[in-house]
């Protein structure tokens, strides 16, 4: 296997692996472990070159670093890209190879599940290196991260509705989710089991036939997605889906989703409060998967109930989020930022450690 380093200004450790025998085609991206060891998940995906995924990656891992401040997770930021195929290279070799590439960081990045990535994937990993989270329940671990995540959203959307419609009674909302994988689904199904109005889309059509049988539950074509007339948007699969062309076209008054990095710039969230769309912080909101695999990393284990209580939090989170916002004139982004900045530079003041330059890459 041969590991290259890749010098990236704001980012403690970008490396990318090349390992000819297996055709892994990897990068980790570390970038702040002021708070404690850099948790993230790896994801599979067919990138089209080396470069899209270093973008990706990159934008990943600071915005798990802002997550895991926010969610005061006792962890830092990192993320971990795979370039393939979901359908061709999920092979036991490659992951293998990759165990060995999170290995080689000596426990400074610590994975997880993520887009493309199974439980049978990580236990593969885990023949490699020990630093593996969110194994199945029968080895201890806690399991699949996904149900949590769902359950944060869940919980942010009461602090969205009452921030926005002054009602905590969600079903009295209506709904579109783009994205039906394991997180965007089982939101899903819970707003329809609260009896709302949940229109959705997906690129896989046998997932769409699926939800089409739930109560209150109406699918339309991707494309039509982002002009349905519903009170929140739901972004749910993946990032930069709010930008120049998709956000003039909102007739929402709400963006709240589980995606990561929804927003294309960061200037778009300035775009969404010029409309008065109210926007929840990607990595406020979805942030109960990496709350759930946190706890498991404490020296007195996994323990459900502590991760339940803990993702909770995000309602408080969130109703943070807005109250600093509206104090001091700002998007909801720019006040989530600033509360993770905050607890960073508190952490580095403590740690006698130099304030490091945050700002994202273009």
């Amino acid at each position: 296997m041969k590991i290259r380093e890749v010098p990236v200004e704001g980012y403690e450790t970008v490396a990318v692996a090349e390992d000819p025998e297996s055709s892994l085609h990897a990068i980790i991206a570390i970038h702040d472990t002021t708070l404690g060891p850099a948790l993230g998940g790896l994801r599979l995906w067919k990138y089209e070159t080396e470069e899209d995924a270093l973008t990706d990656v990159l934008r990943l891992a600071r915005g798990m670093t802002y997550k895991s401040a926010c969610a005061n997770t006792g962890l830092g930021g990192g993320k971990a890209v795979i370039i393939g195929d979901s359908e061709t290279d999920l092979t036991e070799s490659r992951f293998r190879a990759m165990g060995r590439f999170v290995e080689t960081l000596g426990g400074r990045y610590i994975t997880a599940e993520d887009v493309g990535i199974g439980i049978r994937e990580l236990e593969w990993l885990r023949k490699e290196t020990r630093y593996v989270t969110g194994l199945s329940r029968r080895v201890g671990s806690s399991g699949n991260p996904s149900p949590f995540t769902a359950r944060g959203v869940i919980r942010g959307l009461f602090a969205c509705a009452e921030e926005r419609f002054g009602t905590s009674h969600l079903d009295r909302l209506r709904y579109t989710v783009q994205g039906l994988g394991q997180v965007g689904g089982d939101v899903v199904r819970c707003l329809s089991m609260l009896g709302a109005t949940v229109t959705v889309t997906d690129i896989n059509e046998e997932r769409c036939e699926e939800f089409a049988a739930l109560p209150g539950v109406e699918v339309v074509p991707a494309e039509e997605i982002y002009s349905v007339d519903c009170d929140v948007f739901m972004p749910c699969a993946l990032g930069g889906v709010l930008n120049d062309e998709t956000i003039p076209i909102l007739k929402a008054q709400v963006v709240a989703g589980c995606a990561n990095n929804q927003l294309l710039r960061s200037d778009h969230a300035d775009s969404l409060h010029a409309r008065g769309i109210l926007y929840a912080p990607d990595f406020i909101i979805n942030a109960g998967g990496i709350i759930n695999v946190s706890v498991e990393v404490r020296e007195e284990g996994y323990d459900e109930r502590t991760a339940v209580r803990k993702i909770e939090n995000i309602y408080d989170g969130l109703r943070e989020v807005f109250e600093t916002a509206r104090r001091e004139d700002l998007t909801p982004a720019k006040a989530a930022d600033r509360v993770a900045e905050f607890r960073l530079e508190q952490a580095r003041n403590r740690n006698g450690s130099p304030v490091k330059d945050t700002t994202p890459n273009s």
